[in-house]
């Protein structure tokens, strides 16, 4: 039975690995259910235990055969409050709260408590609005010392232990690297991850420092820049330089949404999305799109239209966090993903595109990915297009265009292969072109992948590749084949 390309999903998901889905058992499931990248989040555990879990996810990868990324994702500069004495507070609307730099960890009550981050009196006025856990609570300020911050309570609630702060609108800032995230970086050898997510970026310095970092430690992963500063959407020429920087970007909503408030946030999802594509960077979308399945076995129709909408966008992956890392439907929760994903990929819309029709091609590769694409979306016989890659590029440009067909990346190295699984429609596939003849090399091709039954005789596909095999970047050559 040959495989339907209307049924290879597009749209990646990536899933964090916690304390419910840790285990070799749970790994193989959530790959079996669509999981094409884990997520191992550094907030959590030690480097230690996420090594184990890398060997784990290859390990299970291997046994499925198929290319699973993985992302190491550095927590960065949180700023969070100290901890209480009985762990929580009540705060009620019109209390005083106090946050003091000079109270001890673990000496928090009702009146008051500590905090690290010793920049805040300098980084707040009167009038400013502090959120704190993820904007559950409000607080205005009300007076600022040399050591302590005087605020009211405007929305009051539960407030436990080392929840974050954040100011409306954005400002408070720390560097993006701090001493954890320099330590987990030497401890990443031991990964050796595909991708390294930067908590918390505020320029492109940020960047490029983590890629100096990695590249000590001979490293090479993809690096995906974390917005979710409001600075840094406010700001086109910082969030232009970032992307630049980056290989991709995650649109992080939960401290981002906190801080531009959730009425901007969907517009500026949208933006990025459509920017990322642009400059022809991978773009996640995270956090929050399935919360409710942490405790239900079933998703609500308003999660479902979340992941929908993100795909119909054009983001390339979606990102699912404590629903697998702590929830207790992991598998079930990327079935449903995927359910929705697929179903927002079969609307026309997420099939076409008319992006670039005005744009003038900058190289060869550049003109034959996009021409692949074009020919894929007028020529109705075609049912993919095979890219062999030594790079990858071609594959991750062809995959900025929406078409409803798959675009299966042919390389010989694993390491490009790793890297293609976060792009949308790229079906990373391993294939040796060197043990071939040049002459027999289209005819292998289309046997291999009518072996894996992703295509059928009678069909045709489109193939790009270079003259010269084996270098990178020098695909210049556009074929369309039939299938025999």
């Amino acid at each position: 039975m040959t495989l339907n390309p209307k049924h290879i999903r597009r749209t990646k998901i990536v899933a964090t690995i916690g304390p419910a889905s840790e285990s070799d058992d749970v790994i193989a499931k959530l790959i079996a259910a669509g999981v094409n990248v884990f997520r191992l989040n550094f907030s959590h555990g030690t480097a230690q235990q996420h090594a184990l879990v890398a060997t784990r996810i290859r390990k299970q990868a291997s046994i499925a055969g198929l290319y699973v990324g993985i992302m190491a994702d550095l927590q960065g500069p949180k700023i969070r409050i100290s901890s209480f004495r009985n762990d929580w507070v009540e705060l009620a609307v019109g209390d005083r709260f106090r946050l003091d730099l000079n109270q001890a960890d673990g000496e928090g009550d009702f009146r008051s408590v500590g905090l690290e981050y010793k920049e805040l009196c300098s980084s707040v006025v009167k009038g400013d609005i502090l959120l704190l856990d993820d904007g559950r609570i409000r607080l205005r300020v009300d007076d600022v010392e040399s050591s302590a911050v005087d605020c009211t309570v405007l929305i009051g609630g539960k407030l436990g232990s080392r929840k974050g702060i954040n100011r409306l609108g954005g400002g408070l800032a720390a560097p993006a690297l701090t001493a954890k995230d320099l330590t987990d970086i030497d401890s990443l050898s031991a990964i050796r991850p595909d991708f390294v997510a930067v908590s918390f970026v505020s320029d492109a310095e940020d960047i490029f420092q983590t890629r100096r970092l990695l590249q000590q430690h001979q490293l090479q992963p993809a690096i995906i820049a974390k917005i979710e500063r409001a600075e840094v959407v406010a700001h086109a020429d910082t969030l232009s330089s970032i992307l630049t920087a980056s290989d991709g970007v995650m649109v992080a909503r939960g401290d981002l949404g906190v801080e531009v408030g959730d009425a901007q946030l969907i517009g500026i999802q949208k933006a990025l999305i459509s920017q990322a594509r642009v400059m022809d960077r991978v773009v996640i979308t995270a956090t929050q799109m399935m919360e409710s399945m942490i405790n239900s076995s079933m998703p609500t129709r308003a999660e479902v239209f979340d992941v929908a909408n993100a795909v119909l966008d054009g983001t390339d992956a979606v990102m699912l966090s404590a629903e697998t890392a702590v929830g207790r439907y992991p598998v079930e929760v990327v079935e449903a993903m995927a359910d929705a994903a697929l179903g927002a990929e079969r609307h026309p819309v997420a099939k076409t595109s008319r992006f670039r029709m005005d744009r003038a091609f900058t190289s060869a590769q550049e003109a034959i990915a996009m021409s692949a694409i074009y020919a894929a979306n007028h020529f109705d016989n075609v049912r993919g297009i095979a890219c062999l890659t030594e790079s990858g590029t071609t594959p991750r440009l062809m995959s900025r265009l929406s078409s409803g067909l798959p675009i299966f990346a042919l390389s010989h190295l694993g390491e490009t292969l790793q890297k293609l699984c976060l792009c949308r429609g790229v079906v990373p596939l391993y294939f040796d072109a060197a043990a071939f003849d040049a002459d027999s090399i289209d005819a292998r091709i289309t046997e291999f992948l009518l072996d894996g039954r992703y295509l059928s005789k009678g069909d045709s596909i489109i193939l790009t590749k270079g003259e010269r095999i084996g270098t990178a970047g020098s695909t210049n050559i556009m074929k369309i084949l039939s299938v025999y």
